[in-house]
């Protein structure tokens, strides 16, 4: 009977060994309930770790993910000299503004695509601002390529709440 009780209790404390849950030192955090449901949450966040496999893809493990707003094209920055590109608010509800400073406008085109690469819409530049109106559109990732004179200059990864 020995023998069983502490085989027992070695099997026992291996399982509780082996196990790992997630860590976090949270600043704060709570509930929130509403109608459809109750959801947990914490503020502040202090430990988070990312993994990198070998294809270049990147796992971020932990309780709070961050999300980057951020240009997304390979081509440089630089393609037009003196341009300067707004687009905000980012993320958004409704109205988006793309304001153009140091550039004619004449030749410039706004694409608004899905994250399947659909376009949604198109508009020639009106001017230094040019408005898309989000709220037609579902809470998701949306990119917006600029173009002038059928060259592309830039595409924004536009966050639609």
């Amino acid at each position: 009977m020995k023998k069983s009780t502490i085989l027992l209790v070695f099997m026992l404390f291996l399982i509780v060994v082996s196990t790992k849950a997630q860590e976090t030192i949270p600043a704060t955090g709570g509930e929130a309930s509403g109608g459809g449901g109750t959801s947990s949450y914490t503020i502040g966040q202090m430990v988070y770790t990312t993994n990198t496999g070998t294809d270049g893809y990147t796992l971020a493990q932990g309780v709070q993910q961050p999300y980057e707003i951020s240009v997304v094209s390979a081509i440089p920055e630089t393609e037009k000299p003196g341009l300067t590109l707004w687009v905000y608010p980012n993320p958004a509800n409704g109205f988006i503004t793309v304001k153009v400073e140091n550039s004619k406008t004449d030749h410039m085109l706004y694409q608004l695509y899905d994250a399947n690469g659909k376009l949604l819409e198109g508009k020639k530049a009106a001017g230094e601002q040019t408005q898309f109106d989000l709220s037609k559109y579902n809470s998701a990732v949306y990119f917006l390529k600029v173009t002038d004179h059928k060259k592309e200059i830039r595409t924004y990864k536009i966050i639609k709440h």
